[in-house]
């Protein structure tokens, strides 16, 4: 059921899209998908091993081969994008493996991974940010706006195992570049080079948005990582994937009816429908009158309830290429929060296997 919805969206997507952007990827679902689930073999099937003795070399970017044969010199391997490529492609390939989870895609809780990697800047103190992937460890695996993110840095624990040369960081990165590219979404560029750093990097709790609060708080946490208010509204484009959960956040259910397929319905529902107070026994949040099946949260209804951040709610409702525009250069602004790239590192754009 799931698939087949997906599939519904996708097409009247794609109907929207340019056709210069459309063409190719339509004919590419219009042949079979088929996901394997089965690890192809990875590089220690000829006898070599990544090691992380050169892992400072390079900037963290270079690392040694080594042989099991002990008269053969160790090489070092300095990653390119063809191996990004393929990393980004492994995880594209497993992002529907299971029809069961969720709305049958992976993408939605990869995208807030990134997100919520990336949204513990802080530019005062140069301290969070994508940076060190330090919710590996508690406390700040525990926060509570990370519940439930388990799944997603379990889900990349194989391709970390395929691809030990990349460090979480910039693997939680492309995995979410990737869940929304191929969840019909814009080309998101990216840049290699975040090193993984040790527990006494994790930030403290309270960086991440709180869904009950109002527009003061939007601007007290996004101003604090340096974003503007139509960047913002931008970022919030984001609620269009996934749903919310009673066992991770307390709320419930989707934001649009197509969580797995990216477009500007976030901000048309916002717009269109009328909303109103869900009544039960959770947190406070909207449903959607006309159906109550769709869920708006508090800090979404203040997009739209404060005057400025309304036109930019206005504008990506009337036209989802601005949307898509603006979203990519705002995720990868977000993205690259508190990364000390080296002077030169290339950014890159991968190639779209199942959108």
């Amino acid at each position: 059921m799931a698939s087949a919805t997906r599939t519904f969206a996708r097409a009247l997507r794609t109907s929207a899209r340019p056709a210069i952007n459309a063409a190719p990827r339509a004919a590419f679902r219009q042949s079979a998908r088929f996901y394997s689930a089965k690890p192809t073999g990875g590089s220690s099937s000829n006898g070599l091993l990544y090691g992380l003795a050169g892992a400072g070399l390079l900037g963290g970017g270079a690392f040694y081969l080594y042989n099991n044969d002990s008269n053969v010199a160790p090489k070092l391997f300095v990653p390119k994008f063809e191996d990004y490529q393929k990393v980004y492609n492994e995880i594209a390939s497993r992002l529907e493996e299971k029809e069961d989870y969720d709305d049958g895609s992976y993408g939605p809780v990869l995208v807030r991974l990134a997100w919520h990697a990336s949204g513990t800047y802080d530019k005062e103190t140069g301290t969070g940010g994508s940076n060190g992937a330090t919710m590996r460890f508690s406390p700040e695996s525990d926060h509570g706006a990370n519940a439930g993110l388990k799944a997603a840095r379990d889900f990349l624990e194989p391709v970390k195992a395929k691809f030990p040369w990349i460090t979480y960081s910039d693997l939680w990165i492309l995995a979410g570049v990737c869940a929304i590219q191929e969840m019909m979404g814009p080309t998101i560029p990216y840049r290699a080079g975040r090193q993984d750093r040790d527990v006494a990097a994790c930030t403290p709790d309270g960086r991440l948005p709180d869904a009950a609060q109002a527009q003061d708080h939007l601007r007290n946490i996004f101003y604090r990582m340096g974003f503007n208010d139509q960047e913002i509204v931008a970022l919030c484009g984001a609620h269009a994937l996934g749903r919310c959960h009673t066992d991770r956040s307390g709320y419930s259910g989707p934001w649009t009816f197509s969580p797995t397929v990216l477009t500007n319905d976030y901000y048309k529902l916002l717009l269109e429908e009328k909303w109103q107070w869900k009544k039960w026994n959770g947190p406070k949040q909207y449903e959607d009158k006309k159906t109550q099946t769709l869920m708006m949260l508090p800090a979404d209804m203040a997009i739209i309830q404060d005057k400025k951040f309304k036109e930019w709610v206005k504008v990506y409702a009337a036209d989802n290429d601005k949307f898509f525009e603006d979203f990519s250069a705002v995720v990868k602004k977000l993205f690259e929060l508190g990364v000390p790239f080296k002077e030169g590192t290339e950014t890159w754009t991968f190639k779209p296997v199942n959108a």
